[in-house]
């Protein structure tokens, strides 16, 4: 057998460090018919995970309320994996999730994220964190 893995916990500020590279992260929420997890690539900006997708889909009207102010609370999941060294980290943020339109995004000076998916995607959503948790695997 091999060595066995130590896990530790993630401090808010690593979770973030960790993350704030960007790339593909996992949002995860339910629907009326159970949970669903999607893929997307995204950036952190100002402290939020942000994204595009497409109206119409998934993370455009069933991720919206219809009540003003109030906004759904999304699971984001991003991990790295070394399966030969058994090693990795994992970083789940969760918090409410907003459709930004074009006039905030402007304002608030939100990037370009280029989606791997190609097709429509003008639809940008903001995750801002409430609760950071993260944990890491190290050999022995």
């Amino acid at each position: 057998m091999g060595e066995r893995g130590r896990l530790e916990r993630l401090g808010v500020e690593e979770c973030m460090r960790l993350v704030s590279v960007g790339g593909v992260g996992r949002v995860g929420f339910a629907l009326a018919d159970g949970p669903v997890v999607l893929p997307v690539n995204y950036v952190i900006h100002e402290g939020a995970v942000v994204f595009r997708t497409s109206f119409g889909g998934a993370m455009d009207d069933d991720l919206r309320t219809g009540a003003p102010g109030v906004e759904y609370k999304v699971a984001f999941e991003v991990d790295e994996v070394d399966p030969v060294g058994r090693t990795g980290w994992s970083v789940l943020l969760r918090g409410p999730v907003h459709h930004v339109d074009a006039e905030e995004r402007e304002r608030l000076g939100v990037p370009d994220v280029e989606s791997w998916a190609g097709g429509e995607r003008e639809l940008f959503v903001r995750i801002t964190p409430q609760e950071v948790t993260g944990r890491r695997i190290r050999r022995g």
